[in-house]
């Protein structure tokens, strides 16, 4: 055991402690079980050396107050601590990549990751520092209170973008339309904003305050086929069955829709002047209405002049 001789012991902890700071770093971001792995290891080599020397990290340091020995024991307390901070982010990074949602869960990581540095770093100035934490504390209360009072309208975006993070109203890739008349696919959701890529290939930043006021219409869900209708009126001398059946073939040759569900034809009314039809089909995302719209509208031309009908005159 280290218990008689305790600076082997704070030596080997800082030595695993630099140690699997740099291994972590070589690892990079693009290997994070590996990464974890790695921490965890180092992380429980350095408890049990801890435990072996009879150092306890969650208690003041009075008995190494000065020296090289004071030195070696403050390193290893604080690279303890880090580590154990790395190890719990390491757990909650591998548990959000498991559920496959790393960009959804994007704000409430950072808060979990801003929470466990705030409370690493508490511990480190009460633990190893011996500083006073209900002084520290209160005095951040101030602190935060009176930032609070100054970033009201950052702090009200902040606080908007994750309700709407917890609540899932829209995913990363999603389209969207708002009450307002904006609509895009969801690009990208931050701490202040949401970005949505328009048809017009524009980038449009919603703070995230003025998009939790409005009404939101996911058109994504519960998944990327979109309802298309097309109004067509035909002259009201010919026979509507042969209208609809005209239609009804113009969908089945349409190769750009969706023919499940299948598409509809609807007789909206008739009058004097002329038979109004509604053809109902779906596209397999909103990127291909336009192509489907106008493979329709081509094949309607193709089929009026095959059959003999006649387009009637705008209402």
């Amino acid at each position: 055991m280290f218990g008689d001789a305790p600076t082997p012991a704070l030596v080997l902890i800082n030595v695993l402690g630099i140690a699997g700071i740099v291994i972590w770093h070589i690892q990079g971001c693009e290997r994070p079980t590996g990464r974890l792995i790695v921490q965890i290891l180092f992380f429980a080599g350095m408890s049990f050396v801890l435990y072996m020397g009879g150092i306890a990290p969650h208690q003041s340091d009075d008995v190494y107050a000065e020296g090289l020995t004071a030195l070696l024991s403050k390193s290893a307390r604080i690279l303890w601590w880090t580590h154990l901070a790395w190890t719990i982010i390491g757990f909650i990074h591998i548990y959000v990549r498991l559920n496959r949602k790393p960009q959804e869960a994007h704000l409430i990581l950072d808060m979990a990751v801003a929470a466990i540095y705030l409370g690493v770093a508490l511990s480190v100035m009460g633990f190893v520092f011996g500083l006073p934490i209900a002084t520290l504390v209160t005095t951040s209360g101030v602190v935060a209170l009176i930032l609070g009072l100054a970033l009201q309208n950052t702090l009200g975006d902040v606080f908007s973008g994750i309700a709407l993070t917890l609540g899932k109203a829209y995913a990363i890739g999603d389209w969207v339309q708002l009450s307002d008349g904006t609509a895009g696919r969801v690009t990208e959701t931050n701490w202040r904003s949401t970005n949505l890529l328009t048809g017009l290939n524009n980038i449009v930043v919603l703070p995230n305050s003025l998009l939790a006021k409005q009404s939101l219409t996911s058109l994504s869900r519960p998944d990327e086929s979109h309802l298309i209708t097309l109004g067509v009126r035909f002259t009201a001398g010919q026979r509507p069955r042969i209208v609809e059946d005209a239609m009804r073939s113009v969908l089945e040759a349409s190769t750009r829709i969706v023919k499940e569900p299948p598409p509809a034809v609807a007789l909206k009314g008739i009058d004097a002047a002329a038979i109004e039809v509604e053809l109902q089909f779906r596209v397999a995302s909103l990127a291909t209405g336009t192509s489907a719209r106008n493979e329709i509208i081509d094949l309607i031309h193709d089929r009026c002049e095959a059959q003999g009908l006649s387009l009637a005159e705008p209402a």
